[in-house]
């Protein structure tokens, strides 16, 4: 019975695929003989890219979309000596700068590199290849100025502005390595940034601007340094109209006197292919945030990858990613994949909603001839709850918009389909993580020209070099299909995935491979169908145990979210005494919904019954006006399951408002 459950949880996006019509402008994309014509010709890519011997030549191939001042040696080795260790185009010598600006200079030095749009601050500027280029060149001196060379470290603690985008290049300029910190991280989670990279120059703005008001950073930044052990040589404090930041003569420099006195670094660095890009923080709730250490060499190649054969973005179009550079979606595809490719890539500062209303995303796609744009799920669950119609999209002519992307937490079916209905393109769900830098599993709007048949709730197929397994979590060995586990990855990760965490090899090791000896562990559960569509149901946190069967509580999500008037949900298993755990669901309605709370409760637990069964025990759903996330827009299940079982827990860093969590403690009560 339970296996027929497991199925039923993870086909049900299918079968709401088939029941409803498909628009006519997607009736292309959505036929199943693309199969017979064009799966062959995926198939023959991936192995290539999985396959020991012939690995090697599909990725040596693909470094060739990156220039290289020194040609690797080789393309693949390993350590020995050190376990699940592995270099990627060792001997090779390259620069992130010179390959994202500097080499398309010659022949497109005057196309649109960076748009740079706020509603926020009522700005809208664009940089061309050129201008990016002498910018950065200048920054980068200023850096040097302030004592920053090779292999130093650098803080980033701004909103998303050009000047921010600029710094990390400028790092990369001179072979320095970034830690970009999310502007407004709280004073304590600073402080361990500074004290686990060790920066020799920290880089922030005077403030962010948020719809609410302007959001002071230096505060932040000297309470951080109060309690840090590590101090760095100096503060670069670019002042804001918003709010003018005080300044402190003994270790602070005002930006624009630095930049004005810098002299510009006109070359860039060469660096190795395996040494470190950049360092970036995961959210770190307890304990010491992991530093995630990309490499160069690989990190370049495997963007540039990607660009055209996943995303369909090629030279010149223009990409956005509505993702901020304190998580890894910024610094992959905000910053270096647009314009490593030679894109333009869109940079904003504001939100889905309420900068000014629910029509923003279509206005700045409108506006800036966007192309295909990436960004969360619950972004547009915030523009379905608050323009159920679709009534703002109206206004503006998106013609020539191709397709949306969504990745950073499971996009339930029913919100892939208000999206499609709306759009009118291809809504691509993908799945990757801060560990890999690019995307795990995907559909493909490049390799192919058009994607492979979706369906809603799966990821579609591994990403060539990604060899994905679905693993039990008792025994390690391969599950069935339809079997729910533990999504893993044989190693070698392919290029541009993470090689190690800074300071802290044996925690990489504990961390990611020690459960599966061989295999990366992606600790996201799901399983692979029949059709080898991969089907990620959440964390292996969010799999619960009712009464000794394991029950997704992403297949109860997306079962409570297939009611009309939710806009968007979250499950969460709480203890119980008997059954061990018990799901409790939470709910935000659609705007201008009438019918009553409590008889949207008594339906949503009937389509759960019906959907999932009476095994799944699901029994209490509640209606709150917003759900607790973090700022990239993970709703916070950990806390909401924390606050039901009365226990206590910590507000993380990364939560977006901690209005929210008081919310739901009324709720609970």
């Amino acid at each position: 019975m339970l296996k027929t459950l497991i199925a039923r949880q993870c086909t049900r996006g299918l079968q709401m695929q088939r029941a409803k019509r498909v628009h006519p402008r997607l009736a292309k994309y959505a036929r199943h003989v693309r199969h017979a014509t064009t799966l062959a010709n995926y198939e023959d890519i991936y192995s290539r890219s999985v396959t020991a011997g012939a690995r090697e030549n599909f990725w040596q191939e693909a470094s060739a979309r990156i220039d290289w001042f020194d040609e690797p040696e080789q393309t693949l080795t390993y350590r020995e000596s050190v376990p699940h260790q592995w270099t990627w185009f060792p001997g090779g010598t390259t620069n992130a700068c010179y390959n994202a600006v500097d080499r398309h200079c010659a022949g497109r030095g005057n196309q649109a590199a960076l748009i740079y749009d706020s509603p926020v601050t009522n700005t809208k500027e664009t940089y061309t290849y050129a201008e990016m280029k002498t910018k950065i060149q200048k920054i980068a001196g200023m850096l040097q100025d302030a004592g920053v060379s090779k292999a130093h470290r650098v803080i980033v603690y701004m909103p998303m502005m050009p000047e921010a985008i600029m710094t990390m290049l400028a790092c990369a300029r001179i072979g320095a390595i970034h830690t970009v910190v999310f502007g407004g991280f709280s004073a304590d989670e600073l402080a361990k940034r500074i004290d686990d990279a060790k920066p020799t120059v920290i880089v922030a703005a005077s403030c962010g601007i948020e719809p609410s008001g302007a959001v002071a950073y230096k505060p932040l930044l000297d309470a951080a340094l109060t309690k840090s052990k590590h101090k760095p040589n100096q503060n670069i404090i670019l002042q804001r109209d918003a709010v003018e930041a005080a300044i402190d003569p003994s270790i602070d420099i005002c930006w624009h006197e630095a930049y004005n006195n810098a002299s510009p670094v006109t070359e860039c660095v060469p660096v190795p292919s395996e040494d470190p890009l950049y360092i970036l923080h995961t959210s770190g709730t307890t304990g010491a945030p992991k530093g995630i250490q990309r490499d160069t060499g690989g990190h370049l190649t495997a963007l540039a990858w990607t660009m055209p054969n996943i995303y369909g973005i090629n030279e010149g179009d223009v990409w956005w990613s509505a993702s901020d550079i304190g998580w890894v979606v910024g610094h992959s595809y905000c910053v270096y994949a647009p314009l490593i490719n030679g894109s333009t890539t869109l940079i904003y500062e504001g939100k889905p909603i309420g900068t000014p209303d629910a029509g923003a995303f279509w206005r700045v796609i409108a506006e800036h001839n966007v192309k295909s744009m990436f960004t969360a799920p619950t972004a547009f669950r915030a523009i379905r709850a608050a323009d159920p119609q679709g009534e703002f999209l109206k206004k503006y002519d998106l013609s020539h918009f191709e397709a949306l992307f969504l990745a950073g937490e499971r996009c339930d079916p029913d919100t892939a389909l208000w999206a499609e209905k709306t759009l009118n393109v291809p809504v691509i769900d993908h799945w990757w993580q801060t560990e890999t830098g690019s995307p795990i599993a995907s559909n493909f709007m490049g390799l192919d020209k058009a994607p492979f048949q979706r369906k809603l709730g799966s990821v579609t197929y591994p990403v060539p070099g990604y060899d994905i397994v679905c693993l039990n979590e008792e025994t390690g060995e391969e599950e069935q299909q339809g079997t729910l586990g533990t999504l893993a990855c044989k190693t070698p990760l392919p290029p541009g995935a993470f090689t190690t965490l800074h300071n802290d090899p044996q925690r990489f090791h504990d961390a990611y491979f020690a459960t599966f000896p061989g295999y990366y562990n992606t600790c996201d559960a799901g399983m692979i169908d029949e059709d080898g569509y991969i089907h990620v149901m959440g964390r292996t946190d969010d799999i619960i145990n009712v009464a000794g069967h394991r029950l997704s509580t992403g297949a109860m999500e997306e079962a409570v979210s297939s009611h009309v008037a939710v806009a968007e949900c979250a499950v969460v298993g709480v203890h119980d005494e008997i059954k061990g755990e018990v799901p409790i669901g939470l709910c935000v309605l659609v705007a201008g919904v009438e019918q009553d709370k409590e008889e949207v409760c008594k339906e949503v637990v009937q389509i759960v019954r019906e959907t999932i069964g009476p095994v799944a025990a699901f029994k209490t759903c509640k209606v709150v006006d917003r759900l607790p996330k973090t700022r990239s827009g993970k709703i916070l299940r950990k806390t909401i399951k924390a606050i039901f079982e009365g226990k206590e827990y910590v507000v993380p860093a990364t939560i977006d408002d901690p209005v929210t969590l008081e919310e739901i403690k009324a709720a609970v009560q």
